[in-house]
């Protein structure tokens, strides 16, 4: 399999056989499985406190006995945990606590602290990887990830020519040459969020954009779009699976080297 090597100009330089991995076998499964286990690895654990509601003085003090000093049987209340505001002889003020429906009191069914790890062996992790490196070269499944595009009129995947001193305007005019009307999906746009999320530390929301992979020799570094190492490429920088990515020719060798 060839493909055409542009330069940062948006000129085709000259063409490339391709490393075998973009004509390896896409397999959905294990790319799906491989995702799954390294989001629940990489997750930052969430929950409240397990004592939150929990530090009051009120679960067991109020007698549940008939006729008893200090009991709230035939006073006209609920059984639900009170604490003592005010007393005077055998007469009490309670204000409800612990329990999840009174002021204060405990969470009824927060997220669990403790979540199960979904393990995956080595090798699935490298055929998950390869699997979303073959699928940046498939339409199809770049037809398939994003909603906006019906058809896919450029060749794929896109090589651009190693060079160190690439700047982030050159860089936007030459997806503007080449993606044409896929450029909108090439950079990355960050908004606010609707509701509650800007309150919990999720004000942003954005785009994945583009991804550019460079070799470890190469000095790239931009906002505008994802940038990552040959070496260092994972399914969680490719899924789902289909994202547009562009491929520097250094990082071609790297890739070749790594996943054999």
């Amino acid at each position: 399999m060839k493909s055409t090597i542009y330069s940062l100009s948006g000129e085709k330089k000259s063409e490339v056989t391709l490393p075998k991995i973009f004509d390896a076998i896409i397999r959905k499964d294990i790319a799906q499985r491989t995702f799954e286990s390294r989001k629940y690895a990489l997750m930052q654990p969430y929950s409240h406190d397990p004592e939150a509601g929990k530090k009051h003085s009120a679960a067991g003090t109020i007698s549940h006995q008939r006729h008893k000093w200090k009991a709230q049987y035939g006073k006209g209340i609920s059984r639900a945990p009170r604490k003592i505001m005010w007393r005077r002889g055998t007469q009490f003020i309670w204000v409800g606590a612990e329990a999840s429906s009174t002021r204060g009191g405990r969470r009824a069914h927060g997220p669990m602290l403790i979540k199960r790890p979904r393990k995956v062996n080595q090798q699935e992790a490298i055929l998950a990887v390869i699997t979303g490196i073959a699928a940046t070269a498939n339409k199809s499944y770049l037809v398939e990830r994003y909603s906006s595009v019906s058809d896919v009129k450029i060749n794929l995947p896109l090589i651009i020519e190693s060079k160190n001193d690439m700047k982030a305007k050159s860089f936007v005019a030459f997806l503007d040459k080449v993606l044409g009307e896929l450029s909108h999906l090439a950079i990355k746009k960050k908004q606010v969020r609707a509701g509650k999320g800007k309150l919990r530390g999720r004000t942003y929301k954005s785009n994945a954009g583009l991804l550019l992979v460079k070799s470890k020799d190469e000095k790239i570094s931009m906002k505008i779009v994802d940038v990552v190492n040959a070496s260092d490429v994972q399914i969680e920088d490719l899924y789902p699976l289909g994202r547009l990515c562009i491929f520097t020719e250094k990082s071609l060798k790297e890739l070749e080297e790594r996943l054999k």
